[in-house]
């Protein structure tokens, strides 16, 4: 099997600006945000009863990693907040991670102004903006992570700095050989992937062409909930198509019963099934129970198997492999994936209409 994605000339006609570049060198982002992240004073010792993460897209994705993977091993609740208000039990013994790549993010700026008002414990994570500019005024603790990549590309920056904080305030401990884990599964999966590895050897260059005039739908479960979401989002923003997201056992008392329109709708939809070799058994029972009496009436089912021993590693081994096949989609289909240029317009038009950018000044100075 032979491709565009095989033709390294036309691919670089097509990526125009070099995502699958940030992609191979993920592994080097993820050393290089610990890294950064062991360099930033914090507390010693922070006794929270919750822990907020705030952020919107790509920013938010980290939040969404680190509940599914501590879910079942913390006793401290974590949310994140995708918003410009806080919850309301949010208070001094809240933790709060403020994410926000480009640093101007209305909603993430407006609920990390409410953080400090609430006296929560607030660091934050961003390539500068408004964000650090702030944070330098209150005195917050912030990591300034690189500036020159798209959000969607930045996680190892907006994932890796929240356990190694975490564990600086003693909230968490022994990490560095799951941290590390995950990072050597993620060299291979890069390495494995990569764009100069031809089709026929290359999985996500394979799912990639299955998944090409088709909607992709992605399920996964428990802790692969945040992964299928962070699949979902890629397929919009680098693929340019729409794409969505569910859970099992959630989706077999709601979802399923979608598939019985008309095949004239269901066969647009490939199902994406991320699978675990240690998947529960009664996980297991309802993946291939729902995928013989339901999903055969979509186009096609097909799996991103995780890799690895630990669960962060499992997590980002299909993650990664999920971005590799959202950019190649893109290709295939003659696109560019980092462009976003409808939400380019959409943040253009609301900055003119609400003047947040000045509203959150004037509501800094009355926290000075």
């Amino acid at each position: 099997m032979v491709t565009v994605l095989d033709k390294p000339e036309r691919v670089k006609e097509v990526d125009r600006s070099d995502m699958l570049d940030d992609l191979v060198k993920t592994p080097n982002y993820c050393r290089d945000a610990i890294k950064r992240a062991k360099q930033v004073s914090m507390p010693e010792k922070v006794n929270p009863k919750h822990i907020v993460v705030v952020g919107m897209g790509g920013s938010a994705i980290g939040g969404e990693i680190l509940h599914g993977w501590l879910r079942d091993t913390l006793p401290i609740p974590i949310e994140v907040c995708r918003d410009y208000t806080l919850p309301a039990y949010v208070n001094k013994d809240t933790l709060v991670f403020v994410n926000s790549y480009s640093g101007n993010t209305e909603e993430t700026l407006t609920a990390f102004l409410a953080a400090i008002r609430r006296k929560c414990t607030v660091t934050a994570v961003t390539s500068g903006g408004q964000l650090g500019s702030f944070c330098k005024k209150l005195q917050v603790p912030y990591m300034i992570i690189p500036e020159d990549l798209q959000p969607r590309a930045a996680i190892p920056y907006l994932f890796f700095p929240l356990p190694v904080l975490m564990e600086k305030m003693g909230i968490i401990s022994d990490i560095d050989d799951e941290l590390e884990e995950a990072i050597q599964t993620i060299e291979r999966v890069v390495k494995a992937n990569a764009p100069n590895v031809p089709t026929k050897n290359n999985s996500a260059k394979q799912l990639a062409t299955e998944l090409i005039d088709t909607i992709p739908v992605v399920y996964g479960f428990r802790h692969y909930g945040s992964v299928a979401q962070r699949l979902k989002t890629q397929f919009n923003e680098n693929s340019k198509v729409p794409s969505k997201y569910e859970v099992f056992s959630e989706l077999n008392h709601n979802e399923t019963v979608g598939y019985e329109a008309p095949e004239s709708l269901t066969k647009k939809l490939s199902i994406i099934l991320i699978r675990d070799p240690q998947e529960p058994p009664e996980i297991r029972s309802r993946i291939e129970t729902t995928t013989k009496l339901v999903f055969s009436r979509a186009n096609k089912v097909l799996e991103i198997m995780a890799t690895g021993k630990g669960k962060l590693a499992k997590m980002f081994s299909v993650l990664c492999t999920g971005d590799f096949v959202s950019v190649y989609l893109a290709i295939l289909q003659n696109k560019d994936p980092t462009p976003v240029n409808i939400i380019d317009r959409v943040k253009s038009e609301l900055a003119k209409k609400t003047r947040m950018k000045e509203r959150l000044e004037a509501e800094l100075a009355k926290l000075k």
